[in-house]
């Protein structure tokens, strides 16, 4: 554990590093949110009772969207892990004394954490200060918040547990790009980061909701903006940690089926 820690550390701080490129994301995150604030505002003037979320709380929805999209996009994938796959620098790592899956896991999840806490604060402090309906408001009540942060937790977990298995399933391609490409657009329609999953029809959006990409950001922003409430952010935690545990254990047992057919080519 004490290496995976260090490992986790050592990530960390380099992710910390990218100063530069961390303001350019903060400038585009909010000018994005901005602009998709706005468009969905035109929807609304012309019927907001025809939408199922206040634009102040879709509103909030936006803006922990942008704020903390380096924890959910899942198009962030690492570049470094597919090359050592494809050119056989994969060999180096396996003779390390550590679990490949766990060292990758990690790996994801201080790169993404690192890039978070670089960008989230200010688009956060930005938000709020915006006039109603368009910025930032605070959740209903304390009960709401700590429930959005337990599964912001989770989300964030799913999102690399997931993305682990599109690392994985590049063992047994000849190229990542037609699976990265499938799954990054699949995931970004079913976990509500075009549309938020409640403007879906019904029928189609129950049927999203118990996919495990509706357990990724879904969750903790609908719960952030008073979209899911009740007894439901239960049934919605509960889900998000079967799938959690679900995917990694899928991850696991296909790390050590492709480890034990893995060929390196060179000389």
């Amino acid at each position: 554990m004490r290496k995976y820690i260090s490992f986790f550390r050592l990530r960390f701080s380099t992710g910390l590093q990218y100063r530069s490129a961390a303001l350019a994301g903060i400038v585009t995150q909010f000018i994005w949110g901005a602009m998709e604030i706005l468009v969905f505002r035109a929807f609304y003037k012309a019927d907001a009772s025809a939408f199922p979320m206040e634009l102040h709380a879709l509103s909030s929805y936006i803006w922990m969207q942008q704020a903390f999209l380096a924890l959910y996009m899942t198009w962030f994938l690492e570049n470094e892990i597919f090359d050592s796959i494809k050119n056989g620098n994969i060999s180096y790592e396996l003779c390390r004394p550590i679990n490949i899956y766990n060292m990758w896991f990690v790996r994801s999840v201080a790169n993404r954490l690192s890039r978070a806490v670089l960008r989230c604060m200010p688009i956060l402090i930005f938000a709020s200060f915006l006039p109603a309906p368009f910025g930032l408001s605070l959740p209903k009540d304390l009960n709401s918040f700590l429930w959005f942060l337990i599964t912001m937790l989770l989300g964030f977990l799913v999102v690399v547990a997931f993305c682990m298995l599109i690392y994985i399933v590049t063992f047994f391609t000849i190229s990542p790009q037609g699976v990265r490409m499938v799954a990054v657009s699949m995931i970004e329609l079913f976990a509500g980061s075009v549309i938020p999953l409640p403007f879906l029809p019904d029928g189609i959006r129950q049927v999203f909701e118990l996919l495990p990409f509706a357990s990724m950001q879904n969750v903790p922003l609908r719960i952030y903006s008073s979209d899911i409430a009740g007894k439901v952010i239960y049934t919605s935690a509960g889900l998000q940690l079967f799938w959690l545990i679900t995917l990694i254990l899928v991850g696991k047992m296909l790390t050590n089926k492709a480890l034990k057919k893995v060929e390196i080519q060179g000389g």
